[in-house]
């Protein structure tokens, strides 16, 4: 049912909320898809143990998947700290060029307003008499 401000039933505070969920369920399937990588590579290299017991098997496996957990964890702070730096310089970086654009057009519109005074005064202006 459409809104009384247009906006079809979805606000933006709704927008924000679905795409804060999305990207949360992203994240659980990706840490998931982390954890299996580790549980997999760690099978993988008791496999090359065969003088392993099951218990020693299961301690190999357990303590690198915990290892791979803790490795994981500080990559994914090193990334979202340089993210978020990387977002706070873009961001000012596009201010400051939004501030010369409008800078450079305000000029430009000022140069256009005193030509054209100048050339009615002259009486040289296109469409005076």
């Amino acid at each position: 049912m459409p809104r009384a401000d247009g906006t079809g039933g979805t606000g933006e505070g709704e927008h924000r909320r679905m795409a804060a969920a999305i990207n949360e369920i992203e994240g659980y399937l990706l840490w998931a898809a982390e954890e299996e990588r580790a549980r997999s590579r760690a099978e993988e290299f008791c496999a090359r143990l065969p003088w392993l017991t099951a218990s020693q098997r299961e301690d190999v496996v357990r303590q690198y998947c915990r290892e791979q957990r803790a490795q994981s964890r500080s990559y994914c702070e090193r990334v979202a700290a340089r993210s978020a730096a990387l977002r706070t310089e873009y961001e000012g970086v596009y201010r400051r060029l939004r501030r010369r654009v409008v800078a450079a057009l305000l000029g430009v519109g000022v140069v256009e307003v005193l030509t054209l005074a100048v050339l009615s005064l002259s009486g040289s202006a296109p469409g005076v008499p």
